[in-house]
């Protein structure tokens, strides 16, 4: 989909989950996913690829599987890998980085939910 009025962005985004559970973990996926789609305003043909990180406490499910069940991302490349250990690091949490192509005058919106807020007040739109 590289189009000549559209550049490849990189968004971020995070949330926590209220528990290590396959139902918990896919709420929180489908919360932040919703969010980036809608905000950013994506449809999935403009979704390249998409990498989550967890924290270690969270091993019940692959957040990509999760992702993969939405309707038209079957071609979308989706990676699920471990988020380095810090000592006081947020609980439960799942990270997004996902590359798309976009208008470039459009401001790319990176969503920060739940608890994961604290990680990034001057994107959480909270402030």
């Amino acid at each position: 989909m590289s189009d000549t009025n559209l550049k490849l962005v990189g968004l971020r985004g995070a949330t926590t989950c209220a528990a290590n559970t396959t139902t918990a973990i896919q709420a929180a996926v489908r919360d932040l996913i919703d969010a980036l789609v809608e905000e950013n305003g994506l449809s999935p043909q403009q979704i390249v690829s998409v990498t989550f990180s967890v924290t270690a406490d969270l091993d019940a499910c692959f957040p990509a599987a999760m992702a993969r069940q939405r309707p038209g991302w079957d071609c979308v490349a989706l990676l699920d890998c471990q988020q380095m250990a810090v000592q006081g690091d947020l609980e439960r949490c799942i990270r997004v980085l996902v590359h798309a192509w976009m208008p470039p005058q459009r401001k790319p919106l990176h969503p920060y939910r739940g608890e994961a807020q604290r990680l990034r007040p001057d994107r959480s739109r909270h402030n």
